[in-house]
């Protein structure tokens, strides 16, 4: 078929792929992270990423970039997926937790970027440092946790350390990302302060160096003493919460089985069901709260009991009974359905 010259050239359809390359060694990347790769004709990340995919980037069309330029590394790929090519963009760890997923959008919003845009762009997720530190040092995430980055290079100190307090008296365990660097070195020290407001000092604390890597190094401390290790950029810090604890070099936060069976035999303890929400799970919380409340503890004891806002608690004693009963008898319901099932 001979191609009429007149003719407007067709748009070159691109591809944007922003890969999660996981902590770095190439048997932790997902088969996706590799496929991804191997069919970009132009790979594109920071320089140390770039020399952890080396081996997979024979042929390829590589542009590096160095740690403080995030935008241009969203740049150069839409620019290079504008041109036709398939772009794969790294991140370590996952694309979407503090990695590359979030500045490209926004640059690409800001060139006028849709979803029906002819540049395709795709995410591939991949095991983020919390995911991979936690494999390396036990089980500290088998409970609620959560994830906050020491950097004040863009988000300003108050609203990290409002954010350490929240979660240190919520009893989270935590994740802390980008922890220390040659120019930042008192925010893990302020980190250790905020979280001995409410943290016992003996308080388990892991530090994963370069997970998976060549120098690869953990320690096991306590609360009161991390700041005095060796911590970097290349290391989290995992903080367990009040029921964490280290045994046979392994940290371990227990899910909660304790509160309603046996460990020993596995039996359901005296006044719980299995499968079914703890007796001092929400409806019977309201129960018990009401009952103080009627015995004569007022908001604000409650409050300091329960470490819950008083505002909150006095909403919740507001609601009318029947509407508890509803809800205890819908779950009843539910329950029995589930028996029958």
């Amino acid at each position: 078929m001979t191609l009429d010259p007149h003719e407007p050239a067709a748009t070159p359809h691109g591809k944007i792929m922003l890969v999660g390359i996981g902590p770095g060694s190439e048997q932790h990347m997902t088969h996706r992270a590799r496929a991804a790769i191997a069919e970009a004709d132009v790979v594109i990340g920071y320089v140390t990423y770039i020399k952890l995919v080396a081996d997979l980037l024979e042929g390829k069309e590589v542009i590096r970039k160095s740690m403080t330029e995030e935008l241009d590394r969203a740049v150069s790929a839409l620019e290079a997926a504008r041109s036709g090519k398939k772009v794969a963009l790294i991140s370590s760890g996952d694309a979407g937790v503090y990695g590359m997923a979030g500045p490209t959008y926004e640059v690409l919003f800001q060139a006028g970027w849709t979803p029906d845009d002819t540049v395709q762009v795709e995410i591939i997720p991949g095991a983020s440092a919390l995911n991979s530190c936690a494999a390396l040092v036990g089980a500290p995430l088998t409970h609620d946790f959560c994830a906050i980055s020491l950097s004040d290079l863009l988000t300003p100190w108050p609203t990290i350390a409002r954010r350490l307090d929240a979660v240190a008296m919520a009893d989270f365990v935590v994740a802390l990302y980008n922890p220390k660097s040659g120019r930042r070195t008192r925010q893990i020290v302020e980190a250790q302060r905020l979280f001995l407001r409410h943290r016992r000092a003996d308080t388990p604390v892991a530090i994963v160096k370069s997970a998976y890597r060549r120098r690869q190094n953990i320690v096991f401390t306590t609360l009161d003493q991390m700041a005095e290790a060796d911590i970097g950029m290349l290391s989290t810090v995992l903080i367990g919460n009040s029921n964490t604890f280290v045994q046979h070099g392994l940290m371990v936060t227990p899910r909660g089985y304790a509160n309603k069976y046996d460990m020993a035999d596995g039996a359901t303890r005296e006044g719980e069901r299995a499968g079914r929400s703890l007796s001092t799970g929400l409806l019977g919380w309201l129960e018990q709260l009401r009952a103080d409340h009627a015995a004569g503890d007022d908001l604000a004891t409650l409050a300091r009991r329960h470490r819950l806002p008083a505002d909150y608690l006095a909403a919740v004693l507001s609601e009318p009974e029947e509407l508890e009963a509803s809800g205890a008898a819908q779950a009843s319901e539910a329950e029995q359905l589930e028996d029958q099932a």
